[in-house]
């Protein structure tokens, strides 16, 4: 019989890193980080070859695999001592995308499945921590009806904001046990008008919903413009990774990120990254609350490091950014989560970076003897060396600074302000010079951001 699920962190880890055409880049290395002792929460991937059999066959899933899925799944539950579904201890688990190469933010993800009216009811006793468990699940149905059910994340965050105005605060984090059972019904309010159907309780029907929205994603309008730009085939699918979730949001103690071993606009050897307390990962990019920097030398006044906020799990994340940079000779892009001051490492992937930094990064590993000096000129690709040549100010020309924000790219760019991607696109078809102007850009302006000349964003 097709093997077509291979687990991690769980009774065996199946996968290695030089397995990513079939596991995806996030699978490979999910289980390679297992392999060599990191702390990744356990769980189990579907192949690359389920997508393209689910295509072939009509969005048909091939057989075997429902009974591979439940095999897996019974050993996350061993391994966590939960159970999914169970109303007293019940596993959450997290359903995302992994692609052979990195699409980030192109393909969906679902956080918290697993949660329903019953166990929310489990996880608020048993973690002691009603609002928590509330806020987890206000995540959950807010995150499946909107990747899913198709549901609008919008209306979502209408009825937050109301809330908030009702209860007199303004921060997410202000908001109560009681306000989020308030949200969630609201929440499932707008599910049951939208679709005319109450939003699911079964796990299981959940867990199959979630990974087959998972698979559709691949053929989703921005996933197909970033293949298109980037030169990946549609054939080569994408994997499903299903991972028993840990917690950066209950408490003080627990924190969330996204991390680079290196500085990836200079190359600097320093760690570079953001974090939030308290928080889910989608917290950190979706910009309603201000992430704070790694490192304390990098604190800019009013800021707290996580250097100096939590200690301990700084000093265990140092060392996992030089292990994981010397096992893969390659500075690293980490997805990491502190759950009462333990620290899980749950992605690891090749660091996207500058040409500067490129060039900056080759050569100190070669001087190093991380890599060698023919490795380093192969780290180099041809067609990036334009970024060294992008428009720039004449540094001797009179400036009148009207604002100041944080580069993400090389270069300096003009142009006429809109507001809309597919605004943006129609003018640059027609040779006009365009800068994109959002309040923050989504995987849905791929196309508006790769036809402009310079992306603004006021957060």
């Amino acid at each position: 019989m097709t093997k077509w699920v291979y687990r991690f962190g769980a009774e065996g880890n199946e996968g290695r890193s030089d397995m990513r055409d079939l596991l995806g880049g996030k699978g490979a290395n999910l289980g390679e980080m297992a392999q060599i002792g990191l702390p990744v929460p356990p769980g189990f991937t579907l192949t690359t070859e389920v997508c393209t059999a689910f295509y072939r066959n009509e969005r048909q899933y091939p057989d075997g695999l429902h009974q591979q899925v439940a095999d897996a799944l019974a050993a996350v539950e061993r391994a966590t001592g939960l159970g999914f579904g169970d109303p007293e201890r019940p596993l959450l688990v997290s359903v995302r995308s992994g692609a052979r190469v990195s699409m980030p933010g192109m393909m969906d993800t679902v956080l918290n499945l697993g949660l329903n009216d019953t166990t929310v009811e489990g996880l608020a006793h048993g973690s002691q921590d009603p609002r928590f468990a509330w806020d987890s699940y206000r995540r959950f149905v807010q995150m499946f009806a909107s990747v899913v059910l198709g549901v609008s994340h919008h209306n979502f965050e209408e009825i937050i904001d109301d809330a908030k105005t009702e209860h007199g605060v303004s921060d997410d984090t202000e908001l109560s046990a009681a306000h989020w059972q308030e949200v969630v019904a609201a929440y499932k309010e707008l599910v049951e008008r939208e679709t005319g159907a109450a939003f699911p309780q079964d796990p299981h029907d959940q867990l199959w919903a979630a990974i087959g929205a998972v698979f559709g994603s691949w053929m989703n309008p921005r996933a197909n413009t970033y293949r298109r730009l980037h030169d990946i085939p549609a054939d080569w699918g994408t994997a499903v990774n299903v991972q028993a979730m840990v917690f950066g949001n209950m408490g003080e103690d627990c924190a969330t990120g996204v991390c680079f071993t290196r500085d990836p606009s200079t190359g600097e050897n320093i760690f570079y990254g953001e974090y939030l307390i308290n928080a889910q990962g989608e917290d950190v990019v979706a910009g309603i609350r201000t992430p704070q920097p790694m490192a304390e030398g990098r604190a800019k006044p009013g800021e707290l490091s996580m250097e100096r906020r939590l200690p301990g799990a700084y000093g265990e994340l140092l060392a996992v950014r030089e292990r994981l940079e010397r096992h893969y000779r390659d500075m690293q892009d980490i997805e990491f989560t502190v759950q009462q001051n333990r620290l899980y490492v749950l992605q690891t992937r090749t660091g996207k970076r500058t040409t500067a930094a490129a060039l900056r990064i080759a050569i100190e590993m070669a001087q190093a003897g991380m890599i060698t000096e023919e490795e380093a000129l192969t780290r180099i690709q041809p067609t990036s060396l334009d970024q060294l040549l992008h428009p720039a100010l004449d540094p001797k020309a009179e400036r009148h600074a009207i604002a100041r924000g944080l580069p993400a790219s090389p270069g300096a760019a003009g142009g006429a302000i809109y507001f809309s991607a597919d605004e943006v696109e129609a003018r640059a078809a027609k040779d006009e010079a365009t800068i994109l102007v959002r309040i923050e850009t989504s995987p849905e302006d791929v196309h508006g951001i790769h036809a402009a000349r310079g992306v603004l964003t006021t957060r």
